[in-house]
């Protein structure tokens, strides 16, 4: 459909554009992200390096790739999820608008928080778009329900065939 054609690279832009800067930039965003970096690598179930410029670096890597991804219309669910996944914490690490004491810094602080979860929601509809299609988990359910199904047919077709069996036995049988 064209509205994902054009909807997935504009969604991406941020993304790729931003990994660029932070790849370009590792020091500077990794001053920003050290007082979260070290409490983000534990809270994670991966085996993640505390170190802010090594964690700047994964994460500008996750954004440009899946970034490239999602605008090319390669794996797009993928391409989100690991989005998302690297947009939630980049976000609780750069935009702490509750910390600051500055009215003015404390607002673009608080917008650009709100503007990542907007980014997070349209992040979460491309993860969840099947494309029309059906999702796994409807085939899924829908082979169960279809197995149940002919397991059903299948099981009073044989007792059919065997009463069928029996009676013409009997018709059959001298005794």
């Amino acid at each position: 459909m064209l509205v994902r054609r054009i909807a997935r690279p504009l969604l991406a832009s941020i993304f790729v554009s931003g990994g660029i800067n932070a790849l370009r930039s590792v020091e500077g965003h990794a001053d920003v992200a050290s007082p979260v970096a070290e409490k983000t690598a534990k809270a994670l179930p991966l085996n993640l390096p505390s170190d802010p410029a090594q964690l700047v670096k994964i994460d500008a890597a996750v954004k440009v790739g899946a970034g490239t991804l999602l605008a090319l219309n390669k794996l797009p669910r993928i391409s989100s999820i690991l989005l998302a996944g690297s947009l939630i914490p980049t976000t609780l690490a750069g935009h702490r608008f509750w910390e600051e004491s500055d009215a003015g810094a404390r607002e673009q602080q608080q917008i650009h928080f709100f503007k990542n979860l907007g980014l997070l929601g349209g992040l979460i509809l491309a993860a969840v778009d099947t494309e029309g299609k059906p999702s796994v988990g409807w085939r899924a359910r829908r082979a169960v329900h279809d197995f149940s199904d002919a397991t059903r047919t299948a099981a009073g077709d044989a007792a059919e065939a065997t009463r069928r069996g029996a009676h013409a036995v009997r018709d059959v049988a001298p005794f």
